[in-house]
Parts: C-alpha cells; sequence; structure tokens
C-alpha cells in the first residue's frame, strides 16, 4: 500500500495522494474489530460521503430495531454547466444541499410536456490518457478514488465463493456479502451525486412527513440520512438481506420482506423510494399498485434506477465490445428471471397508468459515463463512481445469475468478466466514451382518491 501510495503521489501529485490516503484512512479504520456498532455505522456513512464529497455527515448513533415480516395469509438535456431550476418546479424539499456541487444535472421537469431537444453529447476530456493493457496507471486511478432475527434468516448460504440471503432463496441472484455492501455504499454515493447531491427530489414538506418506506433499502445508508433530516418521521427499510446497520437513529428501523409479496396490513406513507429495483422486480404494474394504495393522499412515490444498456455519443463504443457482449448476457439472464433491466425509461409512463395524474408525473435523464473520459468536472467525477462500481461489480452480478440462468460454468464467467476488467481498464479512461441513463421520476398521489386496500 505503501508504494502504491508513494506511486500516486509522484504521478498525480500531493492533493491526489492526499485524497487516496484519506480513503485509505477511512477504509481500514471502518473495518478495524475494535470500533463499536456506532463507531462502524458512523464510518460507512464517512466512507460513502467522502465518495461524492456532498454533505457532512450527521454522527446520530440510537438503537434501532430490526424484525422480519410475517409470512403473508420527460427526459431533460444535461449540459455541462449547471442550470438554473425550470419555471414551475419544485424544489426538493429539506434535503442537504452542498455549497459546491458542480455542474449539477438539469432540473426536474414534467415530462407530460412537449419534448425537449436531445440531451446534449459528452465532451471527451483530452487529456485523459488510453492506457494500455496491464497497465498500472489505471489501477491507480480506480484506487484513488476510491432486532431479532431467526437463524433461517442469516444464516447465509456461501456459493462461487460469495455470502448471498437467506430469507426467499433465489428470488435475488446477486450477494450481500462485506465486498457487496462495499459496492452498495458506492452505489448509494453515486446516485445521490447523479440527482443532484440529494437524497430525493420530490418536493416534500418537512412537517407533513410522518412515514417513509425505502424499498430495497440495502445496506440502509440512505434510510439514516433520511431518519437524519426527517427526525419526527418514521423511516422504514426493507429488504431481502438483514445487513443493514443495528444502531441507527431511534426513528428508523428495518424489517426483512419480499417487496413482491402481498403487502400486509393497512400501514400507509407519505413518502415511498424504490431505487436500483431494475434487476429485483417482475411485477411492475403491481409493484406500483401496492404503492399507490399505501400512500396517503398528496404522499409521494420517487424512483431512481439505471436503464442497463450501454452506449456512446459519438460511435467509439462498439456494441460488439467484451463490455456490451457481458451486459446483454446481465440483461437476457435477468430477462430469463422475469426481470427487466430495461423498465427505467417507462416508469413515468407506468405510474401514470398507475393512478397517478400525469400532472403530478415527473421526470428526468442523467448521463452516466462508464470511466472520467467527460471534459466536465461533474462527469467526470460521476464517471469514475460508475467505472469503479462496473468493475468491482462484475463477479458479484454474474457469477450466480450467469451459472444458472445462461448455463456457464464458474471458469467461463471468470474468463468473460477478466476481460471485460481489461477492456473497462484501458478504454474507459478515453479510448471509447460509454455511458448508460440514469432515471429520475417521482409523482404525487391525489389529495382525494378511492381506499383501494380495505
Amino acid at each position: 500500500m505503501f508504494r502504491e501510495l508513494m506511486g500516486i503521489r509522484s504521478h498525480y501529485g500531493v492533493q491526489v495522494y492526499k485524497t487516496v490516503l484519506s480513503a485509505a484512512t477511512l477504509v481500514g479504520h471502518f473495518r478495524s474489530p475494535e470500533l463499536t456498532p456506532p463507531g462502524r455505522l458512523a464510518h460507512r456513512r464517512e466512507r460513502a460521503h467522502f465518495f461524492f464529497r456532498c454533505y457532512k455527515p450527521r454522527p446520530s448513533v440510537a438503537t434501532g430495531n430490526r424484525t422480519i415480516m410475517a409470512e403473508p395469509s420527460s427526459t431533460v438535456p444535461l449540459a455541462t454547466t449547471a442550470a438554473s431550476p425550470a419555471p414551475g418546479t419544485a424544489p426538493a424539499g429539506d434535503a442537504p444541499v452542498p455549497a459546491a456541487a458542480a455542474a449539477a444535472p438539469a432540473p426536474v421537469t414534467n415530462d407530460n410536456n412537449p419534448p425537449s431537444p436531445a440531451p446534449a453529447p459528452l465532451e471527451p476530456d483530452e487529456d485523459e490518457g488510453n492506457f494500455t493493457e496491464g497497465s498500472s496507471t489505471a489501477d491507480d486511478r480506480i484506487s484513488s478514488y476510491t432486532a431479532s432475527l431467526s437463524s433461517s434468516v442469516v444464516d447465509y448460504p456461501i456459493e462461487y465463493g460469495r455470502r448471498y440471503h437467506a430469507f426467499r432463496p433465489g428470488s435475488y441472484k446477486f450477494p450481500n456479502d462485506e465486498s457487496e455492501m462495499d459496492r452498495l455504499d458506492l452505489a448509494h454515493a453515486m446516485m445521490v451525486k447523479a440527482i443532484g447531491s440529494r437524497l430525493y427530489n420530490a418536493p416534500l414538506k418537512k412537517e407533513k412527513v410522518q412515514r417513509i418506506l425505502d424499498i430495497g433499502t440495502g445496506t440502509g445508508l440512505w434510510a439514516v440520512e433520511m431518519g437524519d433530516i426527517f427526525e419526527n418521521a418514521e423511516v422504514l427499510g426493507i429488504d431481502l438481506s438483514p445487513i443493514q446497520p443495528e444502531w441507527v437513529p431511534p426513528n428508523v428501523k428495518f424489517e426483512i420482506d419480499d417487496v413482491e409479496s402481498p403487502w400486509v396490513g393497512n400501514r400507509k406513507y407519505d413518502f415511498i423510494m424504490c431505487r436500483y429495483m431494475v434487476a429485483s422486480i417482475k411485477d411492475w404494474p403491481g409493484l406500483i399498485k401496492n404503492i399507490f394504495d399505501h400512500l396517503n393522499p398528496g404522499g409521494w412515490v420517487e424512483f431512481q434506477d439505471v436503464n442497463t444498456q450501454f452506449y456512446s455519443d459519438d460511435d467509439t463504443f462498439s456494441q460488439d465490445s467484451a463490455t456490451a457482449r457481458w451486459m446483454a448476457g446481465f440483461a437476457r439472464a435477468c430477462k430469463g428471471m422475469g426481470r427487466d433491466t430495461d423498465v427505467a425509461p417507462t416508469l413515468a409512463s407506468l405510474l401514470r397508468q398507475g393512478g397517478f395524474p400525469s400532472e403530478t408525473v415527473h421526470a428526468r435523464r442523467v448521463k452516466a459515463p462508464l470511466g472520467p473520459w467527460a471534459k466536465d468536472q461533474f462527469y467526470k467525477d460521476l464517471g469514475m463512481m460508475n467505472l469503479i462500481l462496473t468493475i468491482d461489480g462484475l463477479e458479484a452480478l454474474s457469477l450466480k445469475l450467469f451459472s444458472e440462468l445462461l448455463g456457464r460454468t464458474q471458469e467461463e464467467i471468470l474468463v468473460e468478466t477478466a476481460a471485460v476488467r481489461r477492456e473497462l481498464k484501458t478504454g474507459a479512461f478515453g479510448a471509447f466514451h460509454a455511458m448508460f441513463d440514469i432515471y429520475n421520476v417521482y409523482a404525487q398521489k391525489p389529495l382525494e382518491t378511492e381506499d383501494t386496500t380495505q
């Protein structure tokens, strides 16, 4: 590690060296066994905040709880400079906004309005080098950016060298071990940065929000942050895996549940969040109906998700590349499970079909570069996050899924992911200008509506 840090210092200068040293300290300190539970939570949050450097962590550490649920009987063009809010758009309520959020995405607009001009192509940074295969520089750049449960739920199966969830086994093909938790923390940071350095964009009024639901909460970072902001609201995070921290703000709790099972009870919410769920949901209209039925009148739902198709504005990214072939295999395997990885562009339409008034449905698209090749610093940082997430997730997203759905051997999968990793480390710094789209969609339930949950 010392030699790697010295190499970064000589190649990129003292400032980047200090940044890497800070990251190494955060990660190392977080993994320290002598840290107390609140210390581990604080450092997990600090590490996520380090990646996007958008807002300061708020160290609130009170005991929460976790339970198991009973078995049930319009697109906005993106410029490379910051834009002012469009007329008629609402601010994102009480979410923290950093003092300096460079070139944040364009504001949300009503997707029922006439279509905007096509998003402007992202301009590549000519100073980014095209690294050769085996170059340590790519690795250096990536590194530098760098409550009771039953035993059946926490007795995680180990497959393909990774740990997987035990509750409703097989319904989610991706691991839940420490490496994946680290990746999910970075995914949280990337989404916050992508949507404007905010946790949400729905125009919430703090005094009217009493209950918040986080669908697919993962490591629970979003729920914990929301519990800090909405200190008088109850925040519930649900997931198949009990990997969330036990020491959380007193108004935050987690439940182990499958969101695609019938929703038990008549619990209503003022805000429901659904993030990174494109590879996890079979019945999107059914999910949206449950969300609609369990929102209070005037409540808001928000989706933050990705369209998994990589593309380039300048045709530098070939659909015959190792990366494109791997992503096509991922989409094909998910489709074999009944999951549509390209549902994100249709979320606004699904919300309107699900009963949300068109005038309340807002949508925007954010370009997420694959690598730091963009000239604009906002997209350069977002691209580095995306590259790290992709490289770190290759095996996690492939081993179980490709083996069980595509019939590939573990050796074949490792060879394929190694080829993608090599291609990304040599090409994502400028040889090709690949990206995918992030969609942020939110809508409001009418103030007066018939209750269908009785």
